[in-house]
């Protein structure tokens, strides 16, 4: 019998119960592949759907989930270059043709997927600039935010954290940050949002209004969906653009999209995958571990919980049930919302 790892395993759709601790043969990387020893992998809040069976595909099981992570490669499929040995590195296996298994001790990857980290960013660090990093650049790519007014929700979750920055960097000449508790408006504010506004309240859309100067936005970048989407329409300026970016959560209907009509407003989709070249993948991903490293983009740390029989690691999986992330001395497994 060959090399072992472990990895968390989705054996039945449920609660963090449905997750075990197992035992699986360590992949051997094929040929122009790296093998990479993984110290941090990523939990996003569609991985949390998918073990509840609530996302827009139903995955196979069992399986692995995990669509991103960061560690060191180890070893080296035929044709590949002997001076990546050692490297430390960011497989984004969400844009590989092994799209999941993060939440195991290795990987396999395509080496020429495989981002290099700079030696001042941290393999947390790195796993949280990845999904919600690319989410948030390119949702700025679709709908620049130079000289306007936007919106952001779910201000100081993993995607919103970083887009309310990536906006201000890119010249928004107002960020109006949206979350549901004061701990999480007063993080959304110290990452340079201009005003922070609770929508745990029914009045929110005419506090939004009120921090705009008594105008509305010219963009809402949506991320949570749901109602939140609908109740967003009510602080969107006439000729204003709504950005969605919650697959899945889509609820606004027939009257809404009317109302838009007649306020001249637009509708954005967005989804991530379909946006993903392999030089732009890279070049992306380049340019936020830069922005990390360097201290321009702040990313935001939790506790640690490392990938064991008995420990939080399971849990963490299976809820998401950090605000922000956990991370862990071997292999971290980090919830994001």
């Amino acid at each position: 019998m060959g090399a072992c790892m472990r990895a968390i395993q989705l054996n039945r759709f449920g609660g963090p119960d449905v997750f075990d601790v197992v035992e699986m043969p360590k992949p051997l990387p094929e040929a122009g592949e790296v093998l990479i020893r993984v110290r941090a992998a990523g939990v996003n809040f569609f991985e949390v759907l998918m073990r509840g069976d609530r996302y827009a595909v139903t995955p196979q099981l069992p399986m692995v989930l995990g669509v991103e992570a960061a560690g060191t490669v180890e070893a080296l499929g035929q044709g590949v270059d002997i001076s990546l040995t050692g490297t430390r590195v960011a497989p984004p296996l969400f844009a590989s043709k092994r799209p999941f298994g993060g939440y195991a001790d290795y990987v396999t990857i395509d080496a020429k997927l495989a981002v290099p980290l700079p030696d001042a960013l941290s393999f947390e660090d790195a796993t949280d600039s990845m999904v919600q990093g690319l989410t948030a650049f390119h949702l700025l790519r679709q709908s620049p935010p130079a000289g306007k007014s936007v919106l952001v929700t779910a201000a100081a979750g993993g995607v919103g954290s970083l887009l309310v920055q990536l906006a201000k960097r890119q010249g928004a000449s107002t960020v109006i940050a949206v979350a549901g508790s004061r701990a999480k408006l007063d993080l959304a504010l110290s990452l340079g949002a201009d005003a922070a506004v609770d929508y745990s309240t029914s009045d929110w859309p005419a506090r939004v209004r009120e921090a705009a100067g008594g105008a509305s936005v010219d963009v809402v970048y949506d991320i949570v969906g749901g109602p939140v989407t609908a109740a967003s329409l009510q602080a969107l300026a006439p000729g204003g653009e709504l950005v969605f970016a919650a697959l899945g959560r889509y609820a606004i209907g027939a009257a809404e999209l009317e109302a838009m009509i007649t306020r001249n407003q637009s509708l954005r989709g967005f989804a991530l995958l379909p946006l993903l070249s392999a030089d732009g993948l890279r070049a992306g991903l380049s340019e936020l571990f830069h922005l990390a490293a360097s201290g321009q983009l702040a990313v935001t740390q939790g506790g640690r919980y490392p990938l064991g029989p008995g420990s939080r690691s399971t849990s963490l999986a299976g809820g998401a049930s950090l605000d922000r992330q956990g991370r862990a001395d071997t292999l971290a497994i980090l919830g994001k919302v």
